[in-house]
């Protein structure tokens, strides 16, 4: 193996990023070496590309970004007792200390002490990467390498859908980003009885209808609260599943929540909100669920089971590849004003 290899690198406190050759990570005790065959850009990556200022509290460069990823396992530390050399593996992002109340109660995923691949420790847009034991899961070795790299956002979104109680429910999923596009397949997939699926960009809206959206509209044609009022009589939806965090999906979300309905928050606003606690919850006797990333490992066990039972196909989400050393025109597909793209994977 050689000494060196290719990574993307948030290098400076600055927009940006830069391939270079650094490092191949050496593990520790508790950890894996893997060898990436594919990893994926999530919108967190574009926070630290942009440099925005969750990035600039967050973010200590140098650092190696990326956390999607999928690949082969190619040294184990002494005390790894699951993986093995040779397993194809995908990695859970949150990294737990499996010490603190949250996860000696089952709750790792919100660890007091949580830390995460690729923000807060090297990361998956590389050649190699080091991960802890904790977090490999191992896949069916049939399964292609850019739908394995994608599990991660997969998993957000069947979290979001089976905390949700969707089967025989009429519903709605407010978002059209790539985790938004997922829960429209797994909804139906799980039995959802009819989906509306509100989107902004033409592209996107598409990929919507592609995953199985029963009723797909576009808050720049029309008001997609009142076209959903109106197709369920003015009683609105059972079900909401808001996943942008933008404040105006936020208020349409529960106008269009039926009185007695479950409105489940993924979407993370860019600040604090205006709230209606009376109106939205209290008289509406809403019961409101709130999504952190993925059960450890509840979700993926549900998700494989999803994908190697080929209940929901997520390929069409996935709309560019590229070499990694290309990883700029990912980038940029993720960045048009248009929003021509879903998911972006690179293979080093």
């Amino acid at each position: 193996m050689a000494d060196k290899m290719l990574a993307v690198m948030k290098k400076n406190k600055a927009p940006g990023a830069e391939l270079d050759y650094v490092e191949i990570p050496k593990i520790g005790p508790d950890m894996v070496l893997v060898k990436v065959k594919a990893c994926s850009i999530c919108g967190t990556d574009l926070h630290i590309y942009n440099w925005d200022n969750w990035a600039q509290n967050r973010i200590k460069p140098p650092l190696v970004f990326g956390h999607e990823c999928a690949g082969e396992v190619v040294e184990i530390g002494s005390q790894v007792k699951r993986a093995k050399v040779g397993d194809f593996v995908s990695a859970e992002t949150h990294i737990p200390d499996q010490t603190c109340y949250q996860c000696r109660t089952g709750k790792m995923h919100i660890c007091k002490n949580l830390k995460i691949l690729g923000v807060d420790t090297d990361g998956a847009f590389a050649e190699y990467i080091a991960i802890p034991d904790i977090c490999v899961w191992k896949n069916d070795p049939s399964l292609p390498p850019q739908i394995a790299s994608i599990q991660e956002p997969f998993g957000n979104a069947t979290y979001t859908v089976m905390e949700s109680d969707v089967q025989g429910k009429i519903i709605a999923i407010l978002g059209d980003g790539p985790i938004g596009c997922f829960a429209v397949g797994i909804a139906k997939a799980v039995g959802a009885a009819k989906v509306f699926a509100v989107g902004e960009f033409p592209f996107r809206v598409e990929l919507l209808k592609k995953m199985g959206a029963d009723v797909a509209l576009s808050i720049q044609n029309s008001s997609p609260a009142d076209e959903i009022m109106e197709q369920t009589s003015g009683e609105g939806v059972d079900v909401v599943l808001e996943m942008t965090g933008a404040p105006k999906a936020i208020e349409d979300g529960f106008k269009i929540l039926k009185k007695g309905g479950t409105f489940t928050a993924f979407g993370i606003p860019s600040d604090k909100i205006l709230f209606d606690l009376n109106a939205n919850v209290i008289f509406k006797g809403a019961k409101i669920i709130g999504i952190n990333g993925r059960l450890m490992f509840q979700t993926w066990y549900e998700l494989s089971n999803l994908l190697n039972n080929k209940l929901v196909d997520p390929s069409p989400v996935i709309t560019h590849k590229f070499p990694l050393k290309d990883f700029q025109k990912g980038i940029d597909a993720l960045l048009s004003p248009n929003k021509e793209s879903g998911k972006v994977v690179l293979f080093p």
